[in-house]
């Protein structure tokens, strides 16, 4: 018989309490990336940058850096990554759409193309590679035509369960006259149709 396992308020009162103060007493964001340019090294942990990130560090921004710059802290302006530029042909970009408060911002996403309808918190605000699109190219920049996906609908079995398929169809005497494939369409949709009977159940 399993031995019952006796409830300590006490214990679980002080795990709380010494969870609340290591949330309490966690470095902030702004300590976290804090940068020494003359040694480039983060003094909270003393780690340094590499190397080639030297240049970027030394020219380029955080975004708070950019929008303290701005009239009403760059409500409606549009900013954007170094590496999202590096990494992705679609547009990538935030609106802002919230002036800063306490070090933070809020804003509308772009990202690959597709723009999220609900306003959120920047994230990620302390690195360095924040950019600011100008106003006259910011048309140019949010200009995207999407491509059409290109959707697959039959895929090959496994080489084990095509082995035993074809087997299957020999053992019947069926002609194989094709090869065997996997209908996405039929695996994606049994799962909604199992889900739909079970909701309606039998009747009596």
């Amino acid at each position: 018989m399993a031995r019952k396992k006796l409830h300590r308020p006490i214990a679980a009162m002080a795990k709380k309490i010494r969870e609340y103060r290591a949330l309490k007493n966690r470095p902030r964001e702004s300590q976290r990336f804090a940068l020494d340019y003359e040694t480039m090294r983060r003094p909270l942990t003393q780690k340094r940058l590499p190397v080639r990130a030297w240049e970027d560090a030394r020219s380029e921004h955080r975004l708070l850096a950019l929008l303290c710059r701005l009239p009403r802290f760059g409500v409606g302006r549009t900013v954007t990554r170094k590496s999202w530029l590096w990494a992705h042909d679609e547009p990538c970009y935030w609106v802002i759409a919230k002036n800063m408060d306490h070090g933070r911002a809020w804003g509308y996403l772009t990202f690959r193309g597709k723009t999220e309808e609900k306003m959120r918190e920047i994230d990620k605000v302390m690195y360095h590679d924040w950019r600011m699109v100008p106003k006259h190219e910011e048309e140019a920049f949010k200009k995207f035509t999407p491509v059409p996906e290109e959707t697959i609908r039959y895929l090959p079995y496994p080489p084990l369960l095509r082995a035993m398929i074809l087997a299957q169809w020999q053992k019947e005497g069926k002609p194989i006259t094709e090869e065997p494939m996997i209908d996405l369409e039929k695996v994606t949709a049994s799962p909604l149709r199992r889900a739909k009977k079970k909701a309606a159940g039998t009747p009596v």
